[in-house]
C-alpha cells in the first residue's frame, strides 16, 4: 500500500481544494510512491512526534496542523520547524496535513464539535464560495443523453439533495475544419451546420479532472468545444463552522460547565451573560474570531470556538454567549475522526493514533 493510496481515500473526506488559499495541505515531506509500514495520527508534528513515529513503525504522520505553514528558505535546524522537518527526512517519514480542507469538511473538525456537544439538526455556519463550477458544452442532439449520463456518472450534477441536475437546449452549431482536421460529421474545408444540444451542468470543483477527461473522451466531436466557469453561489454543505441545537435549551451557567465537561478544557472564557437559555449552538474548531458576526446573525444562543482577543468579546453586545474554549482543546477530537476513518479503510497496515499531547499552553 502506497502513501498515494492512503492520501486519496483521505481526500474524499477532505478534498485539497476546500482548503484556504492562505494553507498548506497535502504531503509536505516524503514521497507518494513509497511503501507504507504504519500511519501515526496527529493534531501537530513536533519532534517527540516524530521520536513516537519512529518507536511506532510508523512511516507517514498524518498531522491536522501542517509543519510548514510559509516558506522555508534555509534547513539549518535553527527553529523547531526546521528540526523536525530534517528529522522526517532522516528517518524516511512523510508528513501529510489536511488542516482547513477539514475544517471546511461537512465532516471535519465542526461536526466532531457538534458530536461531543450533542448538537442536533447541524447545518455550515459559513458555506464556502469558490467551490460550485458549471461546464456548457454541445453535442450532437442524437448524443447527447448518452454524454449527458456518463457526466453524471463523472460526479457532475449533484445539488445538496439532488442528483443528475442539468439543463439542455437545442439550437444550431456551425464548425468547419482545416487541412488537418478529421471531422466525425461534416467534411474538411466546409462549413457544416448541425443540430446539437446545449449542456449546462454544475459540479464540485474536486471532481475537475474526471469531468474534463470524461467529457474528452465520451464525446463523438474530435474537437470538443466547452467552457468552464466558477460559480459565486455557496455550496451549503461545505464551509467553515456549523451550528445546530442542543436537545435540551440550558442555562447559561449550566451549558459552561457542561461545555468545559465535554470538550475536556481546564478553561473557559466566555463573555458577559445575556440571561437567556441555550439552545442553538454555533462551533468552530481553532481560531475562529472572524466568525463571530455569522453566529450571531445564524441566530445563535452561544459561539464556542478559540483565541478571542480581548477586544472580540464586545461584539457579544449582549446578543450572544461567546465561549473561548482553547485552540487545542476545540481541535483535539480531530485526531479520533481520522482514525476512526481511516480504520475503516485500511487493515492491512497500523492506524495509531498518537498519545502525546502537543498542547503548547499551559494553566496553573
Amino acid at each position: 500500500m502506497k502513501i498515494k493510496e492512503v492520501t486519496n481515500y483521505l481526500e474524499e473526506l477532505a478534498p485539497l481544494n476546500y482548503a484556504e488559499d492562505f494553507d498548506n495541505v497535502g504531503l509536505l515531506v516524503g514521497n507518494y510512491n513509497t511503501e507504507v509500514n504504519g500511519v501515526l495520527v496527529t493534531l501537530d508534528t513536533l519532534e517527540e512526534t516524530v521520536d513516537e513515529a519512529i518507536a511506532k513503525n510508523c512511516n507517514l504522520i498524518l498531522s491536522f496542523h501542517p509543519i510548514i505553514f510559509g516558506g522555508l528558505k534555509k534547513l539549518n535546524g535553527n527553529s523547531y520547524v526546521e528540526k523536525v522537518v530534517l528529522k522526517a527526512i532522516k528517518n524516511d517519514i512523510a508528513i501529510y496535513a489536511t488542516h482547513t480542507a477539514l475544517d471546511n469538511s461537512n465532516n471535519g473538525v465542526s461536526a466532531k464539535m457538534c458530536e461531543i456537544l450533542g448538537l442536533e439538526n447541524q447545518k455550515i455556519l459559513i458555506p464556502k464560495k469558490g467551490i460550485i463550477k458549471k461546464l456548457t458544452t454541445f453535442v450532437p442532439v442524437k448524443d447527447a443523453k448518452e454524454l449527458q449520463k456518463h457526466l453524471f456518472d463523472a460526479g457532475a450534477g449533484n445539488i445538496g439533495n439532488y442528483s443528475e441536475c442539468s439543463f439542455s437546449v437545442n439550437g444550431t452549431g456551425t464548425f468547419m475544419g482545416n487541412e488537418n482536421s478529421n471531422p466525425v460529421i461534416g467534411e474538411k474545408g466546409k462549413r457544416h451546420s448541425e443540430n446539437e444540444t446545449q449542456i449546462s451542468i454544475l459540479f464540485e470543483s474536486k471532481n475537475e479532472n474526471a469531468i474534463l477527461n470524461t467529457l474528452k473522451n465520451k464525446h463523438p466531436y474530435e474537437e470538443v468545444a466547452y467552457e468552464i466557469i466558477t460559480l459565486e453561489n455557496t455550496h451549503q454543505n461545505i464551509g467553515m463552522g456549523m451550528i445546530g441545537e442542543l436537545p435540551i435549551a440550558m442555562d447559561e451557567k449550566e451549558f459552561l460547565v457542561y461545555l468545559k465537561d465535554k470538550m475536556k478544557t481546564a478553561c473557559v472564557r466566555h463573555s458577559e451573560l445575556i440571561h437567556k437559555k441555550i439552545k442553538t449552538v454555533a462551533v468552530l474548531g481553532g481560531s475562529g474570531s472572524f466568525a463571530i458576526s455569522n453566529a450571531k446573525r445564524a441566530g445563535a444562543d452561544a459561539y464556542v470556538s478559540a483565541d478571542f482577543k480581548y477586544h472580540e468579546f464586545f461584539k457579544a453586545e449582549k446578543s450572544i454567549l461567546l465561549a473561548d474554549i482553547g485552540h487545542y482543546e476545540s481541535e483535539q477530537f480531530t485526531k479520533n475522526l481520522l482514525v476512526d476513518y481511516l480504520t475503516k479503510k485500511f487493515s492491512n497496515f497500523a492506524i495509531v493514533l498518537s498519545e502525546k499531547s502537543t498542547n503548547p499552553i499551559y494553566y496553573i
